[in-house]
Formats: C-alpha cells, structure tokens, sequence
C-alpha cells in the first residue's frame, strides 16, 4: 500500500507575516521611486533656473541693464508677450527669448507640473519660476525702469529667480514674479503686505537662482503671509524665505 506524505502548508500567521513584508517593501519601493524622481526633477529644475540667471545676465551685457519684468503698454512680459491687449500670450515672445535658445522658451519644472490645478494662471509659459521684478526687473517707483547690475550690493545674496506658484481657490496655478514680503514706493518705504509666491516645492525647499548665477535650495520661513484669492498658502507650501527686514534678500541695497 502506497503511502501518502503530507506537505505541510503556511499557518495563518506565517501568511500574515509573508503578507506584511511583501506591504512593506512595496512601500520602501515607492518611497525609494519617489525620493528619485524628485532628486532628478530638482537637478533639472536648477538647471532651468541657471539657464535663466545666465540669459539674464547675458541681456545685462547688452543693454547694461537687467532684463525688464514688463513694459507700460503690459504686454511684454520678461517670459513672453501678445501682440495686442486682447491677443493671445505667446511664451515665446519675452524679453528673454532670444536669450533662451532654439526653443526661446522658459524649461518647465517636470516637479511643478505635478501641482498645477484649474486652467486661470495668470499667464503660461513660467515654466514655474517668477522674477524679482520689485527690484531686478524694475525698482521701486519706477516698475518698468529694470536695475543695473552695479546696484546690487551683494550678488550672491539678492534673488533674481525662484520657483514660484499662486495658490488660488481653484488650484494651483504659474506666477511670474517671486513677491516681496512688502510692497515698496518710490522712496524705497516699506507700504503694506504683498502675497507670497515662493513655491517650496522640493521636500520644503524653494530653489533660487541669485543675481550671481549660482542656485541654492532654501527652507520656508516661519511667516506664512497672506492669501487674497481664496488659496491655502501653507497647504500648498508657498511663502517667504530669508530675513525679513527691508525685504531681505530681494532688496539689492541690504
């Protein structure tokens, strides 16, 4: 009579417990994935930022001047313009596009498309990033009229770009401009609160490229600043970064 062997199957516990590492190394995995994709989308979001602090830099060669934020007529915009009031925007025609490249476009930052919310920014074509233009892309009193590179007291310490967002009821959505914490009149006073728009995108980091060319990534500081359209700045990590006196690293004269 042939006999049978019995082979031993997985108690309910040894399951569970083949079950809970199988959950935790999926979890590892995606954290791991995660971690990645991010690490590679700040390198290329830096380097978008210094493509623009060098095509700026490169304009200031030219005209001794900093490339202006915007023009009277407010249809030129230092990352693109319309050929009427009513026109369309066209990323391609700034004041920077010809410093560009082929493309004359703005690089989009690959992480900044992931938080992008609605379809009423403000202007496409940022390609996630805003300019100083209280103080580098115009000075105060005087919007229109951008710096020279001879005011800026400390280079490595003034913004000229950051990555930027505008938090708004419907969502997320581009800025052009890296705000100042205090809106500035013709004799350099501080008059009243701005909105923020540094976007601390990158694990609570913003990325800023300085009047140097050089970029770092900077920490949120703790005053979140206010929000007039309807948006969760501290839900979407936008605010300020640096000191706080004279507008700290955007004021060309500190």
């Amino acid at each position: 009579m042939k006999t049978v062997r019995k082979i031993p199957g997985f108690t309910l516990v040894e399951m569970l417990v083949v079950f809970a590492i199988i959950a935790t190394v999926s979890v590892l995995g995606f954290y791991g994935i995660r971690a990645g994709r991010l690490r590679a989308n700040q390198a290329v979001s830096a380097a978008n930022l210094r493509q623009l602090a060098a095509a700026n830099l490169l304009y200031a060669t030219d005209f001794q001047t900093y490339c202006p934020a915007g023009e009277p007529r407010n249809r030129i915009r230092w990352h693109g313009g319309r050929t009427s009031a009513g026109g369309r925007f066209d990323p391609e025609r700034g004041f920077l596009s010809e410093y560009l490249g082929l493309s004359r476009r703005v690089g989009m930052c690959p992480e900044f498309s992931r938080h992008l919310g609605g379809e009423s920014s403000w202007e496409n074509g940022t390609g996630g990033y805003g300019y100083n233009a209280t103080y580098i892309g115009g000075m105060p009193g005087a919007s229109f009229q951008p710096n020279r590179p001879a005011n800026v007291k400390s280079p490595d310490r003034t913004i000229m770009f950051a990555t930027t967002a505008f938090a708004k009821a419907e969502g997320l959505q581009e800025y052009p401009f890296a705000e100042p914490r205090q809106a500035v009149n013709p004799r350099w006073e501080m008059v009243g609160a701005l909105q923020p728009s540094i976007h601390f995108r990158f694990n609570g980091r913003a990325l800023i490229a300085w009047c140097d060319g050089h970029v770092t990534a900077e920490s949120r500081s703790p005053d979140g600043g206010t929000n007039f359209y309807g948006g969760d700045n501290e839900a979407a990590n936008i605010g300020f970064c640096g000191p706080e006196n004279d507008n700290g690293w955007w004021n060309p004269r500190n």
